[in-house]
């Protein structure tokens, strides 16, 4: 977009102040309990010079790369005097940069609950950390740039994140006859957590508007395929869980290509998940729902969880 560039070489960093802040807090569905804080801590960042300068590079650097895909983006390391200000440091970067990556949807003719909807992922991610830490914070610190760089929106129930096809997936895709090679434009399907069940019509109402979406807003890139790779894709839990329920008919969309060339073991996927914390011991699980009693049985009987890639034609 026209002054991106311009932006990131020296154009002034920004933050709301007052009710201009609360406002946008509430934008990007902030959990109330977090906003005191964040006001409260917003002085303290703009009052230290050295803080404020790594502040403004994070900040040029996220905007700079506003419409570019799997750009890797370096995290500026802090001061080790940062204080209370570490925690919400890149929560303060991404709401700077927020009135820039509206600007790129806009110019694209993306609809504004579009947008709403995708940045107030972020919001979700700050809940996410209370709920495992009990404080105030940010887990996964690369994570928003997705959303805030133009690259990630939520579509519906599902994420879709403008990708490339993974090796693993077009090796499979081209053991079907199918013409598709490593590095074509796919579609990186995501599944938030705190968004309802994921029902069979919620998936088809998301890649629905996934279909129209990305063809009207990004017309020169051509997604003919989804992929995934999660611990939900795992058919392990088909051992457990109904053939109509909403997983196993998740799962039942996907090519899976063969599992020993690419499952990845990784039990703190499911149990961060499910139960909220990765850390938990299988011993301490709960066994109230159908899928926790899958998730805890299966380690507590020594076995594991694996992150399966899966992919789909569009």
């Amino acid at each position: 977009m026209d002054g991106l560039a311009d932006f990131a070489t020296g154009v002034e960093v920004t933050l709301p102040a007052d009710d201009d802040l609360v406002a946008v807090l509430s934008e990007l569905a902030v959990p109330h309990e977090d906003v005191n804080e964040l006001m409260a801590t917003r002085a303290m960042l703009l009052a230290d010079a050295e803080l404020r300068e790594v502040f403004e590079r994070a900040v040029r650097a996220l905007v700079a790369g506003i419409g570019t895909v799997e750009q890797h983006l370096e995290v500026p390391p802090l001061p080790a005097a940062s204080g209370p200000v570490g925690r919400w440091f890149h929560v303060f970067v991404f709401i700077a940069a927020r009135p820039f990556v509206l600007a790129y949807h806009h110019s694209l003719g993306i609809p504004v609950e579009v947008s709403r909807r995708t940045l107030g992922d972020l919001g979700r991610h700050l809940a996410v950390h209370r709920r495992r830490r009990g404080t105030g914070g940010l887990l996964a610190l690369h994570w928003p740039k997705l959303h805030f760089r133009g690259e990630l929106y939520q579509l519906g129930r599902l994420q879709f994140q403008r990708s490339f096809l993974w090796e693993r997936a077009a090796t499979s895709a081209v053991e079907l006859g199918l013409a598709y090679r490593p590095q074509d434009p796919a579609l990186a399907l995501h599944i938030p957590d705190f968004h309802g069940p994921l029902t069979p019509a919620a998936c088809d109402d998301s890649l629905r508007a996934a279909r129209e979406f990305f063809p009207r807003h990004f017309p020169t890139e051509r997604y003919r395929a989804a992929v995934c790779g999660s611990w939900l894709l795992d058919p392990q839990l088909r051992e457990y869980l109904p053939e109509h329920s909403n997983i196993v008919r998740f799962q039942r969309r996907f090519h899976l290509p063969t599992e020993s060339a690419e499952r990845t073991t990784d039990d703190t996927a499911a149990i961060g998940f499910v139960f909220g914390d990765p850390d938990l011991s299988p011993e301490s699980l709960p066994r109230d729902t159908s899928l926790q009693r899958a998730i805890g049985d299966h380690l507590r009987a020594g076995r594991h969880w694996h992150v399966r890639t899966g992919w789909f034609e569009l």
